[in-house]
């Protein structure tokens, strides 16, 4: 291809940069598609190990091959105990996404496969790596308040969600808090050439390790403009603390040009398809618990204010915002909640990258300064 002005898209929008069967995004009629299957239909009937299978395998599987698959993810939760050491002894204040971008580096050196590039060996790692970041988030929240580790099961009594939360909080979680995150992980399991997948695909298109393709990924859903949305939106509300108040906040924003996080998206035209299960969502969490139920009173309000002042709709950090505070996730664990759910999505990318592989090496349009002649540096004024 030769590069011309014409050729050239910032940000690359609107440029075709892969084939793929994971997911298809149909940004004019809002909708979100995983291998075939409508979100609506996955949030609805399936569970996140059920469609972790889908994305990594491209089927929906069948009963004894779903039983093997979860039992394989409830085997490889465990995360080695010099690891468990390491992360304790990371600094209390650092950023949650910047120990998982670091805990993940490290995990690679406890995988005696971890430079095993055959095809058979990536799937196991990629199911280690599902299994196992829900762990790291959770051991790292003990560690910085100084609480003790709390093992994951093992014997695939629990799904993800659950097993994950009754880490993380060192209790049961309830019925609704489980199958809330369970719906919150599929949600956000895949979004096809996202930033963070984009970069996934890079990084194992030069043939490097699935672990540096998982490190790549999370160090770029780290940023402000990616994963850290839901984060700010609740920030958001905390900030505004009442539904009184949240024309007031909507009219300052405006007027001072302050971003709305939780509203507009890069590829939709119309509502994010998630949004709307991420509202029932929320709903449904605040008919549970009426001491968190301003939250979803709050989000309600803002979502009808920015759009009767701005006609922007709310994307899926919006709601997801108030589901998972509500559930008990700390703020600023948020974006960590993200990477849990994505690691399936980017796990199934470098699959089918490897799978027909060729170094993703895009061209840029140069519009330096052209046929500069050399000056010696005495000459030089």
């Amino acid at each position: 291809m030769i590069e011309t002005e014409d050729s050239f898209s910032k940000g690359l929008e609107g440029v075709i940069a892969a084939q793929s069967s994971v997911c298809r995004i149909d940004g004019i009629n809002s909708k979100l598609i995983y291998r075939g299957y409508n979100i609506h239909d996955l949030v609805r009937y399936s569970h996140f190990e059920e469609t972790a299978y889908l994305l990594l395998f491209g089927s929906l599987p069948m009963a004894s091959e779903l039983a093997d698959f979860s039992k394989k993810l409830a085997s490889e939760r465990s995360i080695p105990a010099e690891l468990i050491e390491r992360i304790g002894s990371f600094p209390k204040s650092a950023h949650p996404m910047a120990v998982l971008r670091s805990a993940i580096s490290l995990l690679s050196f406890f995988d005696p496969e971890a430079d095993d590039k055959s095809p058979d060996s990536n799937v196991r790692k990629a199911i280690r790596l599902i299994a196992k970041t829900p762990a790291i988030i959770a051991c790292f929240d003990r560690a910085r308040h100084s609480q003790k580790f709390v093992a994951p099961r093992a014997d695939g009594a629990s799904n993800a969600a659950e097993n994950f939360l009754r880490m993380l909080k060192g209790k049961d979680p309830s019925a609704v808090e489980v199958k809330m995150l369970d719906q919150y992980f599929i949600l956000l399991a895949e979004h096809d050439l996202n930033a963070s997948t984009f970069a996934a695909r890079i990084t194992a298109s030069t043939l490097s390790d699935i672990y540096s393709a998982a490190v790549s990924a999370v160090g770029t859903l780290k940023g402000d403009l990616h994963g850290s949305a839901n984060s700010h939106a609740m920030e958001s509300l905390l900030e505004i603390g009442d539904v009184n108040k949240v024309e007031a906040y909507v009219d300052e924003a405006l007027k001072n040009k302050k971003k709305l996080m939780g509203f507009g998206h890069r590829v939709y035209k119309g509502p994010d398809p998630r949004a709307a299960d991420l509202k029932i969502m929320a709903k449904t969490l605040a008919e549970q618990d009426a001491a968190q139920a301003k939250w979803y009173a709050i989000s309600e309000k803002l979502e009808k204010t920015v759009w009767e002042r701005k006609k922007l709709n709310c994307n899926v950090d919006f709601y997801s915002a108030s589901v998972l505070y509500t559930i008990g996730i700390p703020v600023d664990l948020f974006t960590t909640m993200f990477a849990a759910s994505r690691m399936a999505g980017w796990t199934a990318h470098v699959l089918e990258q490897l799978s027909d592989n060729r170094l993703i090496r895009p061209l840029s349009h140069y519009v330096g300064r052209k046929d500069e002649s050399y000056v010696p540096l005495a000459a030089r004024r």
